[in-house]
Order: C-alpha cells, then sequence, then structure tokens
C-alpha cells in the first residue's frame, strides 16, 4: 500500500511543476500555445503508453490476430462514450489556455492554489447540479473557506501582487477541471480503462486546441529552450503524471488519492516563492491558507465508496 501511495505522490509532484516549467522556459512563449503544445505531446505520450500496456496484454493471452487500432488502443468506440470523451477533451483545453493565462498574469503560486483549490468544490457543484448526489455540510464549510479564500487575495491584491483578472482566469480552469471530471466520470463507468480514457480525452483536447497554432505565435517552438518547455510539460506533468495517477487509483480509495494529490498545489506554490521568487503578501498566506483547508475538507469528506471516478487535471 506504501508504493502505491508514493506512486500519487510522484504523480502530484510531477504535475507540481506545470507552472514553473512555463515561467522557466522562452519568454516569447503563448500560454495558449504552451497549453496546445501540452497537450499534443502529451496525447502522443499517452497513446504510446496505453498501445504498449495493450500489446503486452495481447502478447500474455497469447492473442496475435490483427485487430483495427482503436481496438487495440482500448478507445471508447460507443456513441455516448465518444460524446464524453469529446466533452472532456474540450474541458482539457479551456483548463490548459485558463491556467497558463492564470499563471503568466499573477504568478505560479496563487494560479495554482486557485485553480486546483476550487476545482474540488466546482466539482461538488456540478454533480450537485446533474444529480450525482447533494453535497453534505461539510462539503458547504469547504465552499465558505474556498470563498473567503478568494476574497482574501482579491481584496488584497495590491500587496500580495495577486491580479483579480489572474484569479478569474484560474477559476476559468477550475471549471473547466469540474466539467472534465464529470465527463471522465461517464467513460469510467462505461468501463473505459483509465490510460485508454486519458489517451482518448488528451487526443481530443489536441484537436480542440489545433486552431491555436494558427492564431499565435509558434516560433519559439523550435528554440532549444522552447523545445525543452514542451517536451518536458508532455512527458513528465502529462503522460508520466497521469500514468502514475491511473496505476495509484486502482489499488486507493478515491479520498486517500485525492489527499495525497494536495501536495500539488503546495509544492507549487513552493516552487513558485522558492525558485521563482515570487513575493509573498499577508493576504497570499491567509487567502491560500483557506483556500488548501477547504480542499483539505473536500478530501477527507470523500467517502471510498465514490471510488476512482474523478481525475485529476493539472
Amino acid at each position: 500500500m506504501l508504493r502505491h501511495r508514493l506512486t500519487v505522490l510522484a504523480s502530484a509532484l510531477c504535475f507540481s511543476t506545470t507552472g514553473t516549467a512555463q515561467a522557466l522556459g522562452p519568454d516569447a512563449a503563448s500560454p495558449v500555445v504552451v497549453g496546445a503544445s501540452r497537450v499534443a505531446v502529451g496525447a502522443v505520450g499517452l497513446l504510446a503508453v496505453t498501445w504498449w500496456m495493450q500489446h503486452r496484454a495481447d502478447r500474455t493471452r497469447g492473442s496475435a490476430a490483427p485487430r483495427p487500432l482503436v481496438a487495440r488502443l482500448g478507445l471508447p468506440t460507443g456513441p455516448g462514450v465518444r460524446g464524453a470523451v469529446w466533452r472532456a477533451g474540450l474541458a482539457v483545453a479551456v483548463y490548459q489556455v485558463g491556467f497558463f493565462l492564470a499563471v503568466r498574469t499573477t504568478g505560479v503560486a496563487v494560479g495554482t492554489v486557485v485553480a486546483l483549490g476550487t476545482a474540488p468544490v466546482l466539482t461538488g457543484a456540478a454533480g450537485w447540479l446533474l444529480g450525482h448526489g447533494r453535497p453534505d455540510r461539510r462539503w458547504a464549510v469547504a465552499t465558505a473557506l474556498a470563498c473567503a479564500g478568494l476574497a482574501v487575495l482579491v481584496t488584497g491584491g495590491a500587496s500580495a501582487h495577486v491580479a483579480p483578472a489572474g484569479v478569474l482566469l484560474a477559476l476559468v480552469a477550475a471549471a473547466a477541471y469540474a466539467a472534465y471530471t464529470v465527463a471522465a466520470k461517464t467513460l469510467l463507468t462505461a468501463g473505459v480503462g483509465a490510460e485508454s480514457a486519458m489517451a482518448a480525452v488528451f487526443g481530443a483536447g489536441a484537436v480542440w486546441l489545433l486552431p491555436a497554432f494558427a492564431l499565435a505565435p509558434v516560433g519559439w517552438v523550435v528554440t532549444p529552450r522552447g523545445a525543452a518547455l514542451v517536451l518536458w510539460l508532455g512527458l513528465v506533468p502529462t503522460t508520466l503524471a497521469y500514468v502514475l495517477f491511473a496505476r495509484g487509483l486502482t489499488h486507493l480509495s478515491a479520498a486517500e488519492t485525492t489527499t495525497l494529490v494536495l501536495a500539488e498545489p503546495l509544492a507549487a506554490a513552493c516552487l513558485g516563492i522558492g525558485l521563482l521568487g515570487e513575493p509573498v503578501g499577508r493576504s497570499t498566506l491567509v487567502g491560500g491558507g483557506l483556500l488548501v483547508t477547504g480542499l483539505v475538507a473536500v478530501a477527507v469528506r470523500r467517502s471510498a465508496a465514490a471510488g476512482p471516478a474523478s481525475g485529476a487535471l493539472a
């Protein structure tokens, strides 16, 4: 069990490098193209991992008969499931744009804490509206804490160097996370494997983000720093992180997994403050602390009976 906990923790630490990697990338890098490139490279990586796993499974079963690529990858094929893939892919696309713009606007520490700190709250609200169950009193307390944290961050922006526009973009990213989780639940409920579902969703997300390459400058991608940024984002906090997360989630409850993933916003904030030297004001500490407290309350609230229905998107 310890090995599986360490696996999820490792995935969270991989996720946490996303905002800092963008900040260390080329100055000319457009946040929209950064997100589109990450999804495209991540989709290829996840498809490769899924193909390799299916290939090994076929060899273990002794199956040598040729099959269509979709069948060999275990990708979803039903009409209702395909709709969920495209909805989740759109949410992935919106999340990338919102998150990277938020980080560029208000910094890695605040942008990551707001986006990831409010996402579970918004996911609970979305599930309630869609008839997946009414959240309990603890969820209401967590929501109040998160809202209080946001209020402190926004109203204290002058001293904490927090940009309200960046906070708004982070909230857009959090809403996209909630939409992704609801759509991903449909895929997992339909029996799609975790790796196959992620490969399909990120492939759809790459298609949604294709226009970004025509609307924003892309020359920086072929520079050494640009190529390193794109490869890192696509292979480490996307391909590797999602494979590790799926492996750990298979053996742990949703509640315990979500709690372990709390390492992501905390590690991201530490990287932003320690490595990038981002300024820290009193409102940043108070508001971020309230947000994280709300996230802890949401994580503890979830019961193991919920199963691995919610995914991670960072």
